[in-house]
C-alpha cells in the first residue's frame, strides 16, 4: 500500500518504522521550498502600484470625457505620489475648475502659482477661477500675468475679454478679442463676442462686419443672427434688421427676447398687425420684460384697441415703474377712453419721471415717445 503523508496544520506526520526514513527525508527537502512556492502562488492577487503617468493618462481621457469628479479623483491620487509635478498639478487645477469646485480649484491653483510662477498655464486656470468664483479684479490681474507670459495663445485673450466684457469695458475687451481671432479666425463666437464689443462702443459698422464674419465662419452661430438684425436695427435699416430676426425666430421660436426685438422692428415700419402678433407672443414667453409689454401697448393703441393698450402699458409700468415713456402712452390710451382725470396724472406723472431721468451720452438709449 502506497503510503501519503497526513498533514495538519504545519506538522507532517508519517507512520512509525524505519522503513519510512527515506521517504520523510524526501519530503522534508519538499518542505523547504514550501514558503517560495506560497508566495509565487500569492503575487498575481497582489495589487500593482499604480504610476503617476497612468494616472495622467487615466485623468486626461476623464476630462475630455467631461467626467471630471473622476478626473479630480485622478490628478489627486497622483498628486498624492508626487505633488511637485507640473503635469499633474495643472490636471488637478483644471479638473476642479470643469468640475464647479471652485474653492478647491482657488486653493490648488495659488499653491501651483507660487510653485512655477512662470507656467502661464496655470495662471491662465487660476484666472478663470476667479472670474467664476465673481471675483474680475484678481481674474483680470491673474489673466494678465498670463498674457504676459504667453502673448500667442487665443484662449488667454479670450477668456481676459470676457472678463472685461462682464464689467463693460468693451473697448479694452475689443481689444483683447482682435488680438484673439488674429490667432484663429475660424472661432465664430470671438467675431460675436467682437462685435458686441464694437456695437457697444459705437463702433456698428465694424460690428456688423464681425457678426457677418461670424455667420460665414458657422451660419448656426447661437444669436449670429440676433445681433447682425440688432446692429441694422441702431442704424435705423429696420428691414434688413426684421429679414435677420425673422432667421432667427426660425430657429429659435421660443426666444421671448427675439420675438419683441423683430415685434419692435415691425412697429418702426408701421406694420401694426403683424407687430402685434409677434409683440403679444414676446409677453407670453417672456413675462418680464417691461419693453415688450410697452411696445404692445403703443401698437394695440395705434390699432385701436384701447382696452387691450390700456392693459399692457399698466403692466409696462409695474414692471419698470421708473420709466417715462409707458405713462405718456398711457395717459393718451386713456384719453382715448374718456378718463380725463387719469390720463392728466399719467401725464404729471411723466413729466415728473423725464425731469428725473439723466441725460445719458454715446449711444441712444431712449425712446421716441
Amino acid at each position: 500500500m502506497r503510503l501519503v503523508p497526513r498533514l495538519t496544520a504545519s506538522v507532517v506526520y508519517f507512520p512509525a518504522g524505519a522503513r519510512h526514513a527515506r521517504l520523510r527525508q524526501q519530503w522534508l527537502r519538499v518542505l523547504q521550498f514550501l514558503p517560495a512556492i506560497a508566495l509565487l502562488t500569492l503575487l498575481p492577487a497582489v495589487a500593482q502600484p499604480v504610476s503617476v503617468q497612468a494616472l495622467i493618462r487615466s485623468g486626461q481621457a476623464a476630462l475630455d470625457a467631461r467626467q471630471f469628479d473622476r478626473a479630480a479623483a485622478d490628478f489627486e491620487q497622483a498628486f498624492r505620489l508626487a505633488p511637485d509635478n507640473l503635469e499633474v498639478n495643472r490636471g488637478l487645477v483644471l479638473a476642479y475648475l470643469q468640475a464647479g469646485r471652485f474653492a478647491e480649484a482657488a486653493g490648488a491653483g495659488r499653491a501651483a502659482v507660487t510653485h512655477w510662477p512662470q507656467d502661464a498655464q496655470l495662471q491662465h486656470w487660476l484666472g478663470l477661477v476667479y472670474f467664476k468664483q465673481g471675483r474680475n479684479a484678481e481674474a483680470l490681474q491673474t489673466l494678465q500675468g498670463s498674457e504676459k507670459l504667453e502673448g500667442q495663445d487665443f484662449g488667454i485673450h479670450f477668456d481676459i475679454a470676457l472678463v472685461l466684457l462682464s464689467q463693460s469695458q468693451y473697448s479694452p475687451a475689443a481689444d483683447e478679442l482682435e488680438k484673439a481671432v488674429a490667432l484663429d479666425r475660424s472661432n465664430a463666437l470671438a467675431h460675436v463676442l467682437l462685435g458686441r464689443a464694437y456695437q457697444n462702443s459705437n463702433r456698428t459698422l465694424q460690428a456688423i462686419e464681425q457678426f457677418q464674419t461670424a455667420l460665414r465662419v458657422d451660419p448656426s452661430i447661437p444669436l449670429g443672427h440676433y445681433h447682425l438684425g440688432f446692429a441694422y436695427a441702431s442704424l435705423g435699416r429696420n428691414a434688413e434688421a426684421i429679414a435677420e430676426y425673422e432667421k432667427e425666430v426660425a430657429r429659435r421660436p421660443e426666444d421671448g427676447e427675439v420675438l419683441y426685438r423683430l415685434g419692435d422692428c415691425l412697429l418702426e415700419t408701421g406694420d401694426w398687425k403683424e407687430a402685434i402678433a409677434r409683440l403679444q407672443r414676446a409677453t407670453e414667453l417672456a413675462s418680464q420684460n417691461a419693453d415688450a409689454f410697452y411696445d404692445l401697448g403703443k401698437a394695440l393703441l395705434l390699432e385701436g384697441d384701447v382696452g387691450g393698450s390700456i392693459s399692457a402699458l399698466r403692466r409696462a409700468i409695474e414692471l419698470k415703474p421708473t420709466d417715462p415713456s409707458p405713462h405718456f402712452q398711457l395717459a393718451r390710451a386713456l384719453e382715448k377712453a374718456g378718463q380725463v382725470e387719469e390720463a392728466r396724472q399719467e401725464r404729471q406723472r411723466f413729466a415728473e419721471l423725464k425731469k428725473a431721468q439723466p441725460q445719458s451720452g454715446g449711444m441712444a438709449t431712449g425712446r421716441v415717445q
